[in-house]
């Protein structure tokens, strides 16, 4: 597994990322938390970059991934961390603290809020709410691989057209109409007309190289156990996750829907022990850390000063 390493002294703090990402992601968070005192590791997480990418679906459920956390633990002779995911990576990081509260002490989560495990398979549900339309999440489960092969053809593609911010200024799409059938992913994002300030032209080929190299199996296979992870925990009782938490997402990423604060506390709050803030950013979208990397610092640091 490939670790990007900061600082060398202080409380250790474990950063996971998500779709389709990089420990790139955490960039800032690196050299911004180091400085304040930490020591801050970001994988390339399981699939991706210049980490092993199993072949099998089932290598990528949560069992597995959470245990790649520990792992990390457990290779650098660390008995406890905090963990912080954004994207896929936040699901990872809630279920590591809900599986190993012992190892991860405390979390910070980005962008997908912790739900719990509700009463209907999640992937049956999305498949039924979609019907013939396109959804990304069903369009990953598609068999025959047609999601990574699409992305594979076009890195750059579909890369700059998912990197940019709300109020991006975009080509028309190639594809508007919601059914399936007229295609796939990326002629349905509009092309940038240009990159947004807070990704320069080499982070994006940074990117475009990575996954060039890694292909995008890996991360896709993610969602393909959005189901299985479902299946997993059917014997699991009791889903608070018991160490200090936080929320951070910026008020106009997609994932939300719109949440206020106050609806995001009502929300998660019986599902933790010790929700300590949730943390809202305007104007800001789903690729919170990268787009506005010193808020998003300054909050981390807001919430680790409380543990």
């Amino acid at each position: 597994m490939k670790l990007a390493m900061a600082g060398d002294a202080g409380p250790l703090l474990l950063f996971a990322h998500g779709w389709p990402e990089s420990w790139y992601s955490w960039r800032h968070q690196l050299t911004g938390l180091a400085a304040a005192g930490y020591r801050v590791i970001a994988p390339d997480m399981r699939g991706y970059g210049e980490t092993d990418a199993p072949p099998e679906v089932e290598d990528y459920n949560m069992n597995q991934l959470t245990a790649d956390m520990v792992g990390i633990l457990d290779a650098l002779d660390e008995p406890t961390a905090t963990i912080i995911g954004h994207d896929w990576g936040a699901p990872v990081a809630q279920h590591s603290a809900l599986f190993y509260p012992g190892r991860f002490t405390s979390l910070a989560m980005m962008s997908v809020p912790y739900m719990g495990r509700g009463s209907r398979n999640p992937l049956e549900v999305m498949r039924f709410t979609a019907g013939d339309n396109f959804f990304y999440m069903v369009y990953h489960n598609e068999a025959g691989g047609v999601a990574e092969k699409d992305y594979d053809s076009d890195p750059r593609g579909i890369l700059s057209r998912l990197y940019l911010s709300p109020d991006s200024p975009r080509e028309a799409p190639e594809v508007t109409d919601h059914k399936r059938a007229a295609g796939g992913w990326i002629p349905r994002l509009g092309a940038p007309k240009g990159l947004p300030d807070w990704l320069a032209s080499e982070d994006l080929d940074y990117y475009v190289d990575q996954f060039t190299a890694s292909g995008f199996r890996g991360g896709v296979n993610y969602y393909r156990n959005i189901g299985r992870n479902w299946e997993l925990t059917a014997d699991c009782t009791d889903f608070v996750i018991k160490v200090p938490a936080m929320f951070l997402a910026g008020e106009k990423d997609m994932v939300i829907g719109g949440a206020s604060k106050d609806a995001l506390q009502t929300s998660m709050g019986p599902l933790f022990s010790d929700l300590r803030d949730v943390v809202l950013f305007p104007e800001i979208g789903h690729w919170v850390q990268q787009e506005a990397p010193e808020a998003t610092n300054n909050a981390l640091l807001a919430f680790l000063k409380t543990l």
